[in-house]
């Protein structure tokens, strides 16, 4: 039972949550009880590097679950066969993988440029968004690379997701007793209540340009996604 996929997934998203809210919250709590709140600039890229990395490490471990749920709703007699541990393990490797590149190439652009202001972050942690509005140097190149790169990253699993649900929802409408259709989509309440709270803070967040960046609303949405989220997904999933 346990060694099902849904818990395979499950179990990754955990370990994913701990590693994400472990980049943010230490550092987070320091500064709160600290005098000094200084971070070097080698500190607060490996912290952006590494949270931009468990963030979309998240966002495909849901596509995959959604996968998952799309295959044991629609195709229950294929389940088994469909969703074989090969296939979970290829669909983790390639989200960290991808994860890791995007992340990566973030990082690398991001530490070509220049910050010649007082260089104080109006954030709880060093994230892409806070960083680009402190540079002095011409940013056009890492915000392109946010509108196309990130957004195909990002999209990409949140178009999967909603894909999955509609082919979904099409089985579930096709159950003939009103008991069995919520007895079918309630399997998949709780996670479409976190890729509704993740994906819902994360394009307020970076789908905007920066001229229209708000620290205040922004760091209200971030901690929804980095400290909330992850906080509450193990009572969701329960």
């Amino acid at each position: 039972f346990f060694h099902s996929p849904m818990y395979f997934f499950l179990s990754n998203l955990s370990l994913v949550d701990i590693c994400y809210t472990n980049v943010i919250v230490p550092r987070m709590l320091a500064s709160m009880v600290s005098k000094s709140k200084k971070v070097s600039f080698a500190q607060c890229l490996a912290q952006m590097f590494f949270f931009v990395t468990y963030a979309i490490t998240d966002s495909f471990l849901l596509a995959a679950m959604a996968i998952d749920r799309y295959v044991a709703i629609c195709k229950p007699l294929h389940y088994t066969t469909t969703m074989n541990p090969w296939l979970c393990l290829l669909l983790l490797v390639a989200s960290w993988v991808v994860s890791h590149f995007h992340s990566l190439t973030h990082t690398i652009l991001m530490a070509r440029l220049s910050f010649c202001g007082p260089n104080i972050i109006h954030h709880f942690f060093c994230d892409v968004q806070p960083l680009l509005t402190l540079s002095c140097s011409d940013t056009s190149v890492n915000e392109l690379l946010s509108f196309t790169e990130g957004a195909l990253v990002i999209m990409s699993p949140l178009i999967c997701i909603i894909v999955s649900y509609v082919y979904i929802t099409g089985a579930v409408l096709r159950v003939p007793s009103g008991s069995g259709r919520y007895k079918v989509f309630s399997t998949c309440g709780s996670h479409l209540t976190v890729v509704a709270l993740y994906y819902g803070t994360a394009i307020s967040v970076y789908f905007r340009p920066s001229s229209s960046y708000s620290a205040t609303k922004d760091r209200i949405a971030s901690v929804i996604y980095t400290v909330i989220i992850p906080m509450l997904n193990p009572l969701i999933y329960s």
